[in-house]
C-alpha cells in the first residue's frame, strides 16, 4: 500500500460540560496566552466512536518509524493504515484519550511544545486547555511517542508567528532543546519498547505555517518527517517534510470521520 491518513487532535472534551463561551484559553508554562479555535476540540464520545470504528474495520495504526521507513527505506505500508497525532499535549489526552487508545491497543504521536510543559502537575479545568507536566507525559508513554512542536516558537506575533521571524541560529537552538527533551521522555522506562533511535526526527509546524526556508533548515538538522495542517491523504510522492494531517472537528459525527478514508 502506498498511502496513509494522519489524524490531528488537540483537546478532548466531554460533550455535556463543554461550553466554549466560558473557555478561558490555554494554560501553559510559557508566558503566553491563546485560545484554541472551537472546531479543534473533539468530544470524548465521538473520539470513542472513531477509535472503535478504526478497530472494528481493521485499520493498522502507524508509528513514526513506519512512515520514515516508507519514505527513506522503501518499505511498504499495510492496507488501511493511519497515524493518530495530538498537538500540544493537554491533560485531556491523558484523562480521556489515553484510556481509549489503550483499550484498543492503539498508539499515538504527541507533538509537544517544551516550554508549555509544566514542571509540576496542574489541576485540570473544564474552562481551560491545561498542558501536562513531564511526569504525566512519562505516565502515558506506553501509548504515546513524542515529537517536536518547538521549544518556544508556538506563539503568534503581530505579523505571522515566532517560527517565521526567528533567526536560523535561534531556530537551531530551539530544535535542539526540544529534541533533547523529547529524547529524555521517549526513553522513559515506562514507555513501550520504543526508543528515539527508531526514527531520525519528526516535527509539526506550529500553527501549520512554514516556508521553503524552514523546510531546508529541518533538512539541515536531520529531520526526516514534518507535518502540516493541510488535509489530505499522503502518498509515496508526498514530500515527507510536508505531510498532510486531517483535523478532526468538534461538530463531526461518525459519518464525517469515515469520509476521511474514502
Amino acid at each position: 500500500m502506498n498511502n496513509f491518513t494522519v489524524l490531528m487532535y488537540h483537546d478532548i472534551v466531554p460533550k455535556e460540560t463543554f461550553n466554549y463561551d466560558k473557555n478561558q484559553g490555554i494554560k501553559v508554562k510559557q508566558d503566553y496566552k491563546d485560545k484554541l479555535p472551537k472546531p479543534l476540540f473533539t468530544y470524548v464520545e465521538e473520539f470513542e466512536k472513531q477509535m472503535k470504528y478504526l478497530y472494528e474495520n481493521n485499520y493498522k495504526i502507524l508509528e513514526l518509524k513506519d512512515i520514515e521507513n516508507f519514505y527513506c527505506n522503501g518499505k511498504t505500508l499495510p492496507d488501511k493504515c493511519v497515524l493518530i497525532t495530538f498537538d500540544d499535549m493537554y491533560k485531556s489526552a491523558k484523562i480521556y484519550a489515553y484510556p481509549i487508545l489503550k483499550k484498543y491497543n492503539f498508539s499515538a504521536v504527541g507533538f509537544l511544545v517544551e516550554d508549555w510543559i509544566f514542571h509540576n502537575e496542574e489541576e485540570n479545568s473544564l474552562e481551560a486547555s491545561v498542558c501536562m507536566c513531564e511526569n504525566e507525559l512519562i505516565e502515558i508513554g506506553e501509548v504515546f511517542e513524542f515529537a517536536n512542536h518547538s521549544k518556544a516558537l508556538h506563539t503568534r506575533k503581530k505579523q505571522g508567528t515566532a517560527l517565521q521571524s526567528v533567526s536560523e541560529e535561534d531556530f537551531c537552538n530551539d530544535l535542539k532543546s526540544c529534541g533533547e527533551f523529547i529524547k529524555k521522555i521517549n526513553k522513559s522506562p515506562l514507555e513501550k519498547n520504543y526508543t528515539h533511535k527508531d526514527f531520525k526526527s519528526a516535527y509539526a509546524y506550529p500553527f501549520g505555517i512554514y516556508d521553503e526556508k524552514i523546510i531546508q533548515q529541518l533538512k539541515n538538522h536531520g529531520y526526516s518527517l514534518a507535518f502540516t495542517t493541510k488535509p489530505g491523504i499522503n502518498h509515496g510522492d508526498t514530500n515527507p517534510l510536508e505531510l498532510c494531517r486531517n483535523a478532526v472537528m468538534l461538530d463531526w459525527e461518525l459519518e464525517d470521520f469515515i469520509k476521511l478514508f474514502k
